[in-house]
Formats: structure tokens, sequence, C-alpha cells
């Protein structure tokens, strides 16, 4: 699907023709740079690679610096191929907010916010063993039994546990864009999208 690379720069709300106060995101959207063309000729499927965000030369490798120079632009921080994209493209050319029009239907790829170790009752969101007062000491938010003691004594593979949460490639579907203002490179996108502020998303038409 055809897309662009963006900076979630937070949340906002606006209204509505109704009246109605929607709660947005604010994403700075490109301008984004064509840094390669595939083809089915030469690469077995046609694609259109983009860059985002300049770099310095000295935090690029010469194999970056080189690929970049093909299509005269600086390094980039990062690079992500759109597939579906109609129309010739070239290397250099730049492709903006105005990819996108109001009342648009989105996806929005990014990386969700790392919360660190957790337990079984924020990460899989259990419930908790028995009550919390008459006797109870320490059981309350412990996942409960993991399986039986005698036979096969041991714990499955998969056995949902305490551990790492957040930090995951997150795709949320069918959002809506409220607003394009392009002399900003701003897109106002209905509800939330994964991510902090300040990290980078992947919208696809």
């Amino acid at each position: 699907m055809p897309g662009l690379i963006g900076k979630k720069i937070g949340m906002t709300s606006v209204f509505s023709a109704e009246g109605k106060n929607l709660p947005c995101t604010v994403v700075e959207v490109g301008p984004c740079v064509v840094t390669q063309v595939k083809t089915v000729e030469t690469d077995g499927y046609s694609a259109v690679q983009l860059g985002f965000e300049d770099k310095k030369e000295k935090h690029a490798n010469k194999a970056e610096i080189g690929h970049c120079k093909l299509a005269g632009v600086a390094p980039k921080r990062h690079l992500v191929e759109f597939k579906g994209f109609e129309g010739e493209f070239k290397l250099g050319d730049a492709l903006t907010v105005e990819l996108f029009e109001e009342n648009d239907w989105i996806d929005v790829v990014g990386t969700s916010k790392g919360k660190g170790h957790q337990g079984v009752v924020k990460r899989h969101g259990f419930g908790g063993v028995g009550q919390a007062t008459h006797g109870q000491h320490n059981r309350l938010r412990a996942p409960g039994s993991l399986g039986a003691s005698s036979y096969p004594s041991k714990v499955f593979k998969g056995m949902r546990m305490g551990g790492r949460t957040g930090g995951d490639r997150v795709t949320v579907q069918n959002l809506q864009v409220i607003k394009v203002i392009p002399e900003h490179n701003l897109l106002l996108i209905k509800g939330s999208v994964p991510g902090a502020k300040g990290s980078i998303v992947i919208i696809e038409k």
C-alpha cells in the first residue's frame, strides 16, 4: 500500500461539524524523498523506497552515503519500502503530506511504548488469585497454578507469565484523517496511534 513516514508529535482534540470533540493524534508526515525505485525486471517486485529525516555523514557508513548519493540527497535516518504506488517516480522526488486527503482511511504502524518487566495482571489481564482479604497474604496479583505437579513435571512452553511488555511493532487499522495541514507537514488522525512522542510511524493508505 502507498504511504509515507512520519513522526508522532502528540495529541490534541478538534471539534467536528456536528459539534463533537474528537481526540486526534498529530503526526508530522514527510517530506519523504525517493531513494530507490524497485522494478519487476531488476528486483522481482515493484516498490518505492522512501527516506525520512537527514542525518550527518559522520553518522552514516559508506554504504548509506553511496546509496543516498545516487538519489542526490543526504543520508537518511529512516528508509522504508512501499508497494502499490501509482505513477512514475524518479530518484530524488519528494512526497509530501498532500498524498493524503481529509476523510481518508489509513493504517498506522508504530512501536508501542516499552513498559519493562510486568506481571501477569498488567501483561495478560489476569484477575489475580483469591480475595483481597480474609487472611490473604501475598497472592492477590499472582498467576496461580502453572500446571500439574506430578506429570509431566514441567511447565509447558508458551505459558503466559510475567515478562517484558511493550516495545512491539503494532498496526492500528482503519483510522480516519481528520485534517491535513500541508504548510506545516502535519496530519491530524482521529484516535490514538502506537508509540511515544517523537517516535517514527508508518502511515499507509
